[in-house]
């Protein structure tokens, strides 16, 4: 279980997190709704370390990212890394490396996995998603859709238990959009998975449990059916 308790965060004098407290288990599709500057963005960052908390705890199953107050060691930060990952809104694929580059560039650089079983690794990825036939072409040739399942591609690599997508659907196309929920519905079956996301029919399509923020604090969590009826 992800669980989060009494998390924040403050830029000056602004607070973009107050007292968050949150558990999300294996099977979760948890959508975060809310107006821009609500704090979704900054939390998903707090999730996967790349943004810093001021209090709180964050634990990932068996290991803490923060708890006291205190951030773990760099040993325990790699083990997080490949526990959470964090699909971007804008992909951040590297332009200057193919589709099979871009996938098993950290397994290989940051987590010394085997070259050769990751290389196959990915290819079984790639082939699940239905992008095999593109997996030596380079960002810039992909369309929105397809950067967007070699991210998804790039995160499953590392056998991650949780997945936290930020606006997965900005760029694409209603066709594509359904297809990208298809595929996030499937990855629930083994992992928990935490979206942002302005697209509402989206959202409905997608998520389990709908948590909102305004001003950084949560003012709702339920049942992805009762928001809808609320």
């Amino acid at each position: 279980m992800l669980e989060i308790k009494n998390l924040n965060k403050c830029f000056g004098s602004i607070c973009a997190l107050k007292n968050i407290n949150l558990n999300i288990s294996k099977g979760d599709i948890i959508t975060l709704v809310g107006e821009s500057g609500a704090g979704k963005t900054t939390f998903l960052r707090a999730l996967t370390g790349l943004e810093k908390c001021h209090s709180g705890s964050i634990k990932i199953d068996d290991i803490y990212l923060l708890k006291d107050n205190t951030y773990c060691h760099k040993k325990d930060l790699i083990k997080i890394r490949k526990k959470i990952n964090l699909v971007f809104q804008n992909f951040n694929l590297f332009p200057h490396m193919t589709v099979l580059e871009n996938i098993i560039e950290a397994p290989i650089s940051a987590h010394k996995q085997n070259k050769k079983e990751t290389i196959d690794q990915a290819k079984n990825l790639l082939e699940k998603l239905n992008i095999l036939e593109k997996i030596d072409s380079y960002p810039c040739e992909l369309s929105g859709g397809q950067k967007q399942r070699v991210a998804i591609a790039r995160a499953l690599i590392l056998n991650p238990t949780y997945i936290c997508f930020d606006e997965p659907t900005s760029a694409l196309d209603p066709k594509t959009t359904n297809e990208i929920a298809t595929i996030i519905k499937n990855l629930s079956n083994n992992i928990g998975i935490i979206i942002i996301t302005h697209d509402m029919d989206f959202a409905k399509i997608i998520s389990t449990r709908v948590v909102e923020l305004k001003n950084g604090e949560i003012i709702t969590d339920c049942i992805a059916h009762d928001y809808w009826e609320i």
